[in-house]
């Protein structure tokens, strides 16, 4: 009898991508063989980063990970799981006001994809201060952001922060 292979789909603009985001796609890799990374295109934002920034950002934090698959998309989270054949949409909550944003994201989509399936991962208790927004603040006030990107990221932004400003 062949095994069901389990993927969920962990969505968001990673603008940049933060150790929360990362402690979120290990704990992904606990209960999931396959954690899909769809950084969302959304028209209306205007990122921090480019999207090949992002992508790049995320391939250092898990591009030697088979089981970690980063993916763009235009398209909404229901078109999504859709076309991975999943149900499964991984969200991390770091407190109520993630909870109530969350909820509000999940009924709307539910209506778009009847089977989704949210799962909702708490942030481990040492990164609930950790946002991108954070990190995108404190490189516009030139403050350190060891505490919220891994090293990994952090080489790479300050690679790019150098020659930008050549």
């Amino acid at each position: 009898m062949k095994k069901e292979i389990k993927k969920c789909i962990f969505a968001g603009t990673f603008d940049p991508p933060t150790l929360g985001h990362e402690a979120l796609i290990e704990e992904c890799l606990k209960i999931f063989d396959e954690v899909v990374v769809a950084i969302l295109v959304n028209p209306a934002k205007k990122p921090y980063f480019t999207l090949e920034q992002r992508e790049k950002m995320l391939a250092l934090a898990f591009g030697k990970n088979p089981r970690v698959r980063v993916i763009v998309s235009e398209g909404t989270v229901a078109e999504i799981l859709q076309k991975e054949g999943t149900p499964f949409y991984v969200r991390g909550i770091r407190n109520s006001i993630d909870l109530d944003y969350e909820n509000a994201n999940f009924y709307a989509s539910k209506k778009l994809y009847p089977d989704l399936t949210a799962v909702y991962l708490p942030c481990p208790q040492h990164l609930l201060h950790v946002s991108s927004s954070m990190v995108r603040n404190s490189l516009r006030f030139h403050t350190p952001i060891d505490e919220y990107v891994s090293k990994s990221v952090k080489s790479f932004i300050d690679k790019i922060t150098k020659e930008g400003e050549n």
